[in-house]
């Protein structure tokens, strides 16, 4: 077929844009039954290649296959278009979200709801470990990896930038060593060859989206000044979207511990709340950080109301957050087929997707604790540094919802936004039954 018009672009990625529930792996599948076999607007090597060029960078792998393809097809212009509305519709429905959640807090129906969706959200972590897991640690070293990473975070406290960032270094030496420890493929000299590059074009485009992804930095500071909170959601967001390897899962346990004890943005607990609304809403997972921004704005507001500084974090956020990835793509994309051919590149990918895999189960384990019991306590223990659960304070609540979502999920294999919903009903009817 020949190349699709503009117009197509955008037709198909706005609708795409629309339904893209049930997280990465649903997205992907969705563009490949979309643009490869029906549409077949691009081939099934070129499909695989882009995938595996998304893995290699920070950032939501779906958005930026979406602007890959839409560059593939329509230069610049696609790759916007295709980007952008494939993140616009979550990005409406989450700012919608994050207002009725604030407005309706401290409503005890409210307080109850969301006590099922963090029950479900807990389940959702568990298994995003299992799959993750399943996939990526397929060698005795990358299981290695995967724990070690697991006690550097739960027990050492270790920032995850530091982590994940470590292991990709090492990742990258093991490559050259012992290659087979990370079983990497390399990629096959047939295919789809690169657009033609141009370095002088891809400078002046990564040059431009630098300047773009300055620009709130500049118009914060000439407005507000450099102390205001929105330059501090600015500048936490842009560091995290340059080290978003393994999407939101990953980033979740450092964003809430940053959000909650440093920014004090967020109360212990919210971030699992907002997670659950990330969960309803299309597009990227990791539209939670617009939550995390609304958040940190709408209870820092001067000289705004609070509704007025909520949404101006939820932008910030979400242009710092996504502005990056256009960049990756634009900057990079033209080079594909030599990054897909740079062994030290991908082994310290696969040892950073190994790592990611301890990362994700210290989540798992930090909103077990938070979720299933009233009260948790941090131990210091020498260079150790850990959160243990007070066994006297159970929240009997929690734990019968995630059983629920646990059998949903895992048993019955209902979808994730009609999990999230059963969760919350039954969450409902319990505080019905407790009052009666």
């Amino acid at each position: 077929m020949e190349n699709p018009s503009f117009r197509d672009i955008v037709r198909v990625f706005g609708r795409i844009g629309l339904v893209s529930f049930g997280g990465p792996a649903g997205q992907i599948a969705l563009m490949h039954k979309e643009l490869v076999a029906e549409r077949q607007w691009i081939n099934e090597d070129q499909f695989l290649r882009a995938l595996n060029f998304c893995h290699l960078l920070p950032g939501p792998e779906a958005q930026q296959l979406a602007t890959w393809i839409g560059w593939r097809l329509h230069g610049v212009r696609g790759g916007l278009a295709a980007g952008s509305l494939f993140v616009l519709p979550g990005a409406a429905v989450m700012l919608a979200l994050s207002i009725i959640y604030v407005l309706a807090a401290g409503v005890t129906w409210f307080t109850a709801l969301f006590l099922g969706i963090k029950a479900a959200v807990l389940a959702l972590v568990v298994q995003a470990v299992l799959r993750i897991a399943g996939r990526a640690l397929t060698t005795p070293f990358k299981q290695t990896l995967a724990v070690a990473s697991f006690i550097a975070v739960f027990f050492f406290n270790l920032p995850f930038p530091v982590v994940v960032l470590g292991a990709g270094a090492i990742g990258m030496i093991i490559a050259a060593w012992r290659p087979e420890w990370l079983t990497l493929k390399v990629a096959s000299e047939g295919g789809v060859a690169s657009a033609p590059t141009r370095i002088s074009g891809t400078m002046r485009i990564a040059a431009l989206l630098i300047g773009a992804w300055a620009l709130p930095f500049v118009a914060i500071a000439i407005m507000l000044g450099p102390d205001h909170v929105l330059m501090q959601i600015a500048a936490f967001f842009s560091r995290l979207a340059v080290v978003t390897f393994g999407g939101a899962y990953a980033v979740l346990a450092y964003m809430a511990q940053e959000a909650v004890q440093t920014y004090h943005w967020l109360r212990p607990g919210e971030m699992a709340d907002g997670l659950g609304l990330a969960e309803t809403t299309p597009g990227p997972l990791i539209m939670v950080t617009q939550f995390v921004g609304f958040l940190g704005a709408y209870r820092l507001p001067d000289p705004f109301s609070p509704l007025v500084a909520g949404m101006l974090g939820a932008l910030v956020t979400t242009w710092v957050t996504f502005v990056p990835c256009f960049l990756w793509i634009f900057t990079f994309a033209p080079w594909i087929e030599r990054l897909e051919h740079a062994k030290r590149l991908q082994g310290g990918l696969a040892a950073l997707t190994a790592a990611v895999v301890g990362v994700i189960a210290n989540v798992a384990l930090w909103f077990a604790l938070h979720v299933l019991f009233w009260r948790v306590g941090l131990v210091h223990y020498g260079q150790l540094r850990f959160i243990v659960p007070d066994l006297h304070s159970p929240n009997l609540t929690a734990i019968a919802l995630a059983a629920l979502a646990f059998v949903l999920l895992f048993v019955w294999r209902i979808g994730v936004v009609t999990m999230l919903g059963l969760c919350g009903m039954a969450a409902l009817m319990l505080r019905a039954f407790v009052h009666m």
